[in-house]
C-alpha cells in the first residue's frame, strides 16, 4: 500500500518523480496513492507515449481523469488537455493516445450509486465568481463531494479555514503556498478531514480541487 492513511497530509511534487512502467508498453505512471499493485483505490499521474494504448478494462468502483497534456482517447471520443472525465462504476473502455498525453487518474473511489458518466472540456467552461476574486469552474457534485477548477489571481490570500471532509488538489499552473510550504505546478496535495491552512499565491495559479470526499 502507498499513502492510504487518509488522516495524514500527503504532499508530492510529481515533477520530481521518475516514471514507472505499467503492464502495457508505452504507458507509464507515477503512483501517488495505491491500495494494491494493479487494482483497488489508486491515484496516479499517467503518461501515454504516442501511438500507445491500454487493453480494455473495467472500473469496478469508477474512474476519474483530468487530462493534463496532449490528447487522450478511447472508443467513445478524443479528449484534449483540460478535459474532465468520470467513468461510473462498472464501466469499461479501451484507452489510447495517438499523439501522447499525461493524465491525473483516480481509480476505484466512487460510491456504487454515483453512476454519472461525464465529459467536460474545461477550455470551453465558464468561470464563476468566488471568494477573494478567485474564479471557480464547478465540475461535479455528489453528496458532500465537490470537484472544481479554481483560478487564483496574483496576490490572493485566504484566511485560515477548515476543510470538512478533507481536501485534495493538483496544481495545474503557477504555485500555491501556505504556512507549511510551497507547491509548484505538478504538485499533488491531500489533506484530511477538518485540516486547516492559510493558502495564498504570488502569481496567477490554477488548481484542480476536490473536497468533502475524505470523511472518516
Amino acid at each position: 500500500m502507498l499513502n492510504m492513511q487518509f488522516d495524514k497530509t500527503v504532499i508530492i511534487n510529481t515533477a520530481e518523480m521518475e516514471w514507472e512502467a505499467s503492464p502495457m508498453a508505452g504507458v507509464w505512471r507515477k503512483p501517488l496513492a495505491r491500495e494494491a499493485a494493479e487494482h483497488g483505490h489508486t491515484t496516479s499521474v499517467v503518461r501515454y507515449d504516442p501511438d500507445s494504448h491500454f487493453s480494455s478494462h473495467p472500473h469496478p468502483k469508477g474512474e476519474e481523469i483530468f487530462v493534463l497534456d496532449g490528447v487522450f482517447s478511447d472508443e467513445h471520443g478524443d479528449y484534449p488537455a483540460g478535459t474532465y472525465i468520470r467513468n461510473p462504476p462498472g464501466s469499461e473502455h479501451s484507452p489510447f493516445s495517438k499523439q501522447g498525453c499525461e493524465l491525473l487518474v483516480k481509480l476505484d473511489q466512487f460510491d456504487l450509486a454515483d453512476d454519472i458518466s461525464l465529459r467536460i472540456d474545461t477550455n470551453c467552461g465558464d468561470w464563476l465568481p468566488g471568494e477573494n476574486e478567485v474564479r471557480v469552474m464547478p465540475l461535479y457534485y455528489y453528496e458532500t463531494e465537490m470537484v472544481a477548477l479554481y483560478k487564483w489571481p496574483a496576490g490572493t490570500r485566504y484566511e485560515q479555514h477548515q476543510h470538512f471532509g478533507g481536501e485534495e488538489y493538483f496544481v495545474l499552473s503557477g504555485t500555491m503556498y501556505d504556512e507549511y510550504g510551497e507547491y509548484p505546478a505538478g504538485t499533488w496535495v491531500r489533506s484530511p478531514h477538518n485540516s486547516e491552512h492559510c493558502p495564498y499565491v504570488e502569481e496567477e495559479t490554477v488548481i484542480w480541487i476536490k473536497t468533502g470526499h475524505l470523511l472518516p
